[in-house]
């Protein structure tokens, strides 16, 4: 090689510590034929993230089938219009076959060529390039058992990119995993590389490679081959990615980040969705569950960390979420953290403020699920810096739980799936996340020498939907027939019936909470909370009704009504329920093992439509809404009595419904609506 080769190389792939231009950015996702709505489902996410580049499968063996001339002639034009499409050829037809598998090399090696070459011909306009195989080294892509020496494989892929360089196509060599530098030079020895354009590179750090030494080392060991066979390639990461299997979603954005950040001139992350679980694997039905969980979109659609990250704010939106999560937890301090589960959620920020206003350390445990929370855990790294430590984790990762638990000098749990429609929908995920979740936690904390005390929020939704509850029509709410119910509202010796779900996985993480304490002496306080509200409060039609009133107002939205709008609940201020947190742990000998009613009370209640009507005093014009059916379990009349946790502890709230829903519109008007006006009557009211 010549000495401006080897310079030329260098400037491509400067050293760590030098600028260079990032990569080509991509994703990987490969489509069965017949998969015509999830072609477009990718397609639209693909754009949401704002990129142009897609590797896809391209199966010889399935072009052999029937349906498949019909199938990919549907494809790659569809995929071509979208985006900038890298086809992956692989998979022999049975048929032609040294053995009657798709993994046996062909017969004859020039019949794959013969096959590009028509696919050419059909879609010249829909690819530049062609990848030739897909991972060789994998038993189930191709048996190098029938091939030992690869000669077979060479032959094959490099008499195909000889032909595909003539028709003026570009070409990749397929990605070894692990990566193998004697395959390369192996390939460069038999004259394969003198036909290629690009390296392929395939890397899982922490999900198939465990002795992971780091990108520059790894690439450092491929251009070596290169270097000495004077071959100067471009280098791809065509298949890079993390399985979320273990529910640690901040480690597939650790990889994603690394990769992005490696010397190459394209990166292609595996893959946009998950496996279907209905679906086998290369490797057969769930044998291997860590090639179901490689998605950034899990198979229902719903957005994993990553995804949810560069949709909302791109690469920096990632990048600023990585440093925050890479605080340390500082377990040698002198001082237990608090920790918080949810804690990045609306009352786990603003209790996490609190402590931190009053001198605590706090540890956030929150795997940021929830659209925007991200904006509440920095919110409090930058106001209170060191004294917030991040874990990003999912409750059900037992053992990341358990390391945090054992730092704790106090635990709020509030990480939960937290909406009705939500758990009918996936009632399985509903119960991971409450039930099996609160267990995990408890576990944690039982498993402890000095178990830290514990305040768990429930719901009143244990209490099922109340049908027994006598009602009346009064105006625009209803009232309990029942004078002493009117008065005081529902207490803790109600029945527990739980409905739903979402009713159910909570009712069960309730009682384990009740019954750890019990029977382990865990130090341990339930509270079944009515609607708390207040700011940072998301808001949507399933959890933070008052919020999502309030913002779809101030957007000029209308508003969803889920019954006849005549429901009263009790509602509570966020900053009285931090006063009865604080109190339950420092009253923890007289609360512990009890379940308590929590909420504004009977001095403290509204009905839907009355609340709309606040609202539209305060916006100064009446709020749009609409009627829709009654949910499931949705209870007609709910209010906390509250007394019990009162005589124990001396609590009550202090926030009026009119002072409360003001302050909080006006919050709503600063962050997120700043163009809008105060009215004359929240200023009146504070």
């Amino acid at each position: 090689m010549t000495d401006g080769t080897v310079t030329q190389t260098r400037q491509r792939y400067p050293r760590r510590n030098e600028p260079r231009p990032a990569p080509r950015m991509g994703v990987v996702e490969w489509f069965r034929p017949g998969e015509f709505e999830r072609v477009e489902q990718a397609l639209e996410q693909i754009k949401a993230l704002g990129l142009r580049e897609l590797r896809t499968g391209v199966s010889w063996s399935d072009y052999h089938r029937l349906e498949g001339p019909c199938w990919y002639d549907w494809l790659l034009p569809r995929l071509s219009r979208e985006v900038n499409v890298v086809p992956c050829f692989v998979y022999t037809p049975p048929s032609i076959g040294l053995a009657p598998k798709i993994s046996a090399p062909p017969k004859d090696p020039k019949a794959f060529a013969d096959f590009l070459d028509m696919m050419i011909t059909r879609h010249d306009r829909d690819f530049e390039w062609i990848e030739l195989w897909n991972e060789p080294n994998d038993l189930n892509n191709w048996d190098w058992r029938l091939d030992p020496d690869w000669m077979q494989f060479s032959t094959m892929v490099g008499g195909a990119a000889y032909w595909i360089k003539q028709r003026g196509k570009k070409t990749v060599l397929a990605g070894l995993c692990p990566t193998d530098p004697n395959w390369l030079a192996l390939m460069c020895h038999r004259g394969v590389m003198q036909y290629i354009d690009a390296v392929g590179i395939h890397v899982y750090p922490g999900t198939r490679e465990f002795q992971w030494s780091g990108w520059n080392d790894l690439l450092d060991k491929v251009r070596l081959v290169l270097r000495v066979h004077g071959h100067n390639p471009e280098i791809w990461i065509t298949e890079a990615g993390y399985s979320t299997w273990r529910h640690d979603e901040i480690n597939q954005v650790e990889v994603f980040l690394g990769g992005l950040e490696a010397p190459v001139d394209r990166f292609y992350w595996c893959s946009l969705q998950d496996l279907d679980p209905a679906l086998p694997s290369m490797e057969g039905f769930h044998v291997d569950e860590r090639h179901y969980h490689f998605g950034m979109v899990k198979a229902d659609g719903t957005p994993k960390l990553l995804y949810r990250l560069l949709a909302k704010g791109g690469l920096e939106a990632v990048q600023t979420i990585h440093q925050t999560a890479k605080v340390p937890l500082l377990i040698r301090s002198a001082e237990k953290p608090v920790v918080i589960t949810g804690g990045a959620g609306f009352i786990g920020s603003n209790l996490a403020d609190r402590l931190a206003r009053m001198g605590r350390r706090v540890v956030i445990y929150d795997n940021l699920s929830r659209p925007g929370v991200e904006d509440n855990l920095l919110w409090l790294r930058e106001n209170h810096g060191d004294s917030i430590a991040v874990e990003i984790a999912d409750v059900l990762d037992p053992y990341t739980l358990r390391y945090v638990v054992r730092q704790a000098d106090q635990i709020f749990h509030f990480a939960a799936q937290v909406a009705v429609t939500t758990s009918l929908s996936d009632p399985a995920d509903d119960f991971d996340a409450n039930a099996r979740g609160t267990l995990n936690l408890l576990e944690a904390i039982r498993a402890m020498r000095r178990p830290p005390p514990l305040v768990f929020t429930s719901t009143n939704k244990v209490y099922g939907k109340l049908g027994g509850l006598e009602l009346v029509e009064n105006g625009r709410r209803y009232l309990p027939a029942d004078e002493r119910i009117r008065l005081r509202g529902i207490d803790e010796s109600q029945a527990l019936d739980f409905y739903s779900p979402y009713g159910c996985s909570k009712g069960a993480a309730d009682q384990y909470v009740v019954d750890y304490a019990r029977i382990y002496n865990l130090p341990a306080v339930v509270f079944r909370m009515s609607c708390i509200y207040g700011p940072r409060q998301l808001g949507t039609e399933d959890q933070g009704w008052v919020a999502h009133f309030l913002i779809n107002a101030l957007a000029g939205e209308p508003i969803t009504l889920f019954g006849d709008g005549k429901q009263v609940r009790d509602v509570l201020f966020v900053e009285d329920l931090l006063e009865a947190l604080l109190l339950a742990q420092a009253r923890m000998p007289a609360v512990h093992g009890q379940a308590f009613n929590i909420g504004g009370g009977p001095g403290n209640t509204v009905s839907l439509l009355e609340i709309l009507d606040l609202i539209g005093t305060l916006n100064r014009q009446p709020v749009e809404y609409f009627f829709g059916p009654w949910r499931p379990g949705d209870q007609a009349y709910y209010v906390s009595n509250i007394e019990r946790f009162r005589r124990a502890t001396g609590w009550r709230p202090k926030m009026g419904v009119l002072e409360g829903v003001s302050r909080l519109h006006r919050w709503l008007r600063e962050y997120r609506f700043p163009a809008t006006v105060e009215s004359p009557l929240e200023l009146a009211a504070v």
